[in-house]
C-alpha cells in the first residue's frame, strides 16, 4: 500500500470515537500520483468522513490487490501444518566465496562472504501453494543463479537508538514529518497539507481480507519518532528498529553511516546464511524444533494478534536466533529497503540473460502494472504482519515493493559496506 492510495481512497470502516485521531487525518496528497491530479469520479466516505478523491492508478491497485486477495485462505498454518515442501529441482548449491573476512568488523556488523547462489523463491508443494503465498509472488520467479562480492552488513535492522543519532548529528528531518507545501498541490485543501504516515491500525472485529483499507489509516503526525501517531512515542524502545522511513530517509541515514543500501540480491544471499532452496532463513519449518523463529503474526489476521512468539506487534531487533551468517531478524518484525527499482519481471530478464548474474544492481527504472505511475523500490524480509492467512512473505526468496515516499510502521532498513570502505 502507498500513502497516494491511501489518501486519494475512502475509508472502508467506521471507527470509533476515540480512535479518529488516528484514521485518515486530512488526506495528504501524494506527488508521485501526480501533482494537483484529480480523477473524474468521486466517492462518499461512510458515516461522517470527508469526501475523499480517488485516483485513477489507486482504484487499479485497489481492483488488483481484490483480485488476488479474495482468493480462498489456506486451511492450515505455518504454525501448525509441519514441515513445508518446496520444489528444489531448480536450486543449485550456494558456492561461497572462500576468502576470508577483510580485517577486523566495523561495530555492529557481520561478514557476509559472498559467492554464487540460486536467487528467487519455489513452487512449494505444501502448505504455502496458496494464494498469499508462493501464488502471490511470481515476481520471485524464475529461480537463477547470481553471485556477489563479500560484504559487511548490519547484524539488525537499524534502530531507534541509531537512527537518533544520525538525527541529532545532522538536522534531518524525515520524509513523514514534512510538511506538505500548497505550491505542491495546487488546488488542494490547506487543512488536508499536513504531515503523517501510515499506520496499522486493526479493526476490534474480524473484517474481509480484500480490503486492506480495513486496517491501514493514514495518521495526522506519525513518524519514527511517534509510530502510532501523537501520543505514542519511543521512549523505552531504544532497541526497536527505526520505522516510518521512505527510501530516501534510508539512504540519508546510510550515507551519514559511510554505508549503503544493500542491492536485492545481496540481501538475499546475506539472507539465506549459506542454505540453498529453503523456505525460511533457517529452512523448511516454520518453528524449528518448536521454537518460534520470526516475529510474526499469530491470531486472527488483522484483529487479533496473540502474541504467542512472545511479541503483538513490533518487536526489539535480535529477540530471535540468527541465521547462517549472524543476521537477525531477516524474516519477520519489519519489511527492509533495499536499492533496486521494482519491476514484476526482473527476475525473467536476468534468467533470459542466461549464465550468472554478477552482483547485479536490478533494472534501471521501476514499473509496477499495478500502479504505474509510482516509483517504486524492493523490500524484503516480510514483517510482524506477516501471517499465512494474508501475507505470508517471511518467506526467504519472495519480494516486496513500496513507493520511495511512503513509511509505515511495519518498514525499515539495515545497511551494508562494501570492505573497500572499511578501513580496519
Amino acid at each position: 500500500m502507498t500513502k497516494c492510495e491511501m489518501l486519494y481512497s475512502e475509508p472502508r470502516h467506521q471507527l470509533a470515537d476515540e480512535e479518529k485521531h488516528v484514521a485518515l487525518a486530512a488526506a495528504r496528497l501524494l506527488i508521485a500520483m501526480g501533482r494537483g491530479k484529480r480523477a473524474s469520479n468521486r466517492r462518499r466516505a461512510r458515516g461522517s468522513w470527508t469526501p475523499i478523491v480517488v485516483g485513477a492508478a489507486a482504484v487499479a491497485a485497489a481492483l488488483a490487490l481484490n483480485a488476488l486477495r479474495s482468493k480462498p485462505a489456506p486451511a492450515a498454518s505455518p504454525e501448525t501444518a509441519g514441515t513445508a515442501s518446496p520444489s528444489t529441482s531448480t536450486f543449485l548449491p550456494t558456492v561461497v566465496n572462500a576468502a576470508t573476512a577483510p580485517g577486523l568488523a566495523p561495530e555492529g556488523m557481520v561478514w557476509i562472504p559472498g559467492g554464487e547462489f540460486s536467487m528467487g523463491a519455489a513452487d512449494p508443494l505444501g502448505n504455502d501453494n496458496n494464494a498469499v503465498g508462493m501464488q502471490a509472488t511470481d515476481d520471485s520467479r524464475p529461480i537463477h543463479r547470481a553471485y556477489v562480492d563479500g560484504f559487511w552488513m548490519d547484524a539488525t535492522e537499524v534502530t531507534n537508538q541509531q537512527f537518533a543519532a544520525f538525527v541529532k548529528a545532522t538536522g534531518y528531518v524525515t520524509v513523514a514529518e514534512r510538511t506538505p507545501r500548497a505550491e505542491e498541490f495546487p488546488g488542494a485543501p490547506p487543512e488536508n497539507l499536513v504531515a503523517g504516515a501510515v499506520v496499522f491500525s486493526p479493526p476490534h472485529h474480524p473484517v474481509p481480507l480484500n480490503d486492506h483499507f480495513q486496517w491501514w489509516s493514514y495518521v495526522k503526525g506519525a513518524s519514527w519518532r511517534h509510530p502510532l501517531g501523537p501520543g505514542s512515542s519511543i521512549e523505552g524502545k531504544e532497541h526497536h528498529p527505526v520505522v516510518h522511513v521512505a527510501y530516501g530517509d534510508a539512504v540519508a541515514y546510510a550515507t551519514w553511516a559511510g554505508k549503503r543500501l544493500p542491492t536485492e540480491a545481496e540481501w538475499e544471499f546475506a539472507a539465506r546464511g549459506g542454505l540453498s532452496g529453503q523456505v525460511y532463513p533457517w529452512g523448511n519449518e516454520f518453528r524449528k524444533d518448536g521454537r518460534w523463529m520470526a516475529n510474526s503474526h499469530q491470531g486472527h489476521f488483522p484483529d487479533s494478534d496473540t502474541g504467542d512468539d512472545r511479541f503483538a506487534g513490533i518487536a526489539p531487533v535480535a529477540e530471535f536466533p540468527p541465521n547462517g551468517y549472524g543476521l537477525y531478524d531477516v524474516a519477520g518484525n519489519v519489511w527492509e529497503w533495499v536499492s533496486d527499482w521494482y519491476r514484476p519481471d526482473s527476475y525473467a530478464q536476468l534468467a533470459a540473460a542466461g549464465g550468472v548474474a554478477r552482483n547485479p544492481q536490478g533494472p534501471s527504472s521501476s514499473f509496477d502494472p499495478a500502479e504505474p505511475n509510482e516509483k517504486k523500490r524492493v523490500q524484503r524480509g516480510g514483517s510482524f504482519l506477516c501471517t499465512d492467512q494474508y501475507c505470508s512473505r517471511y518467506m526467504v526468496g519472495t519480494r516486496g515493493k513500496g513507493d520511495v515516499s511512503t513509511g509505515t510502521n511495519h518498514l525499515g532498513f539495515r545497511a551494508v559496506m562494501s570492505p573497500s570502505r572499511n578501513s580496519s
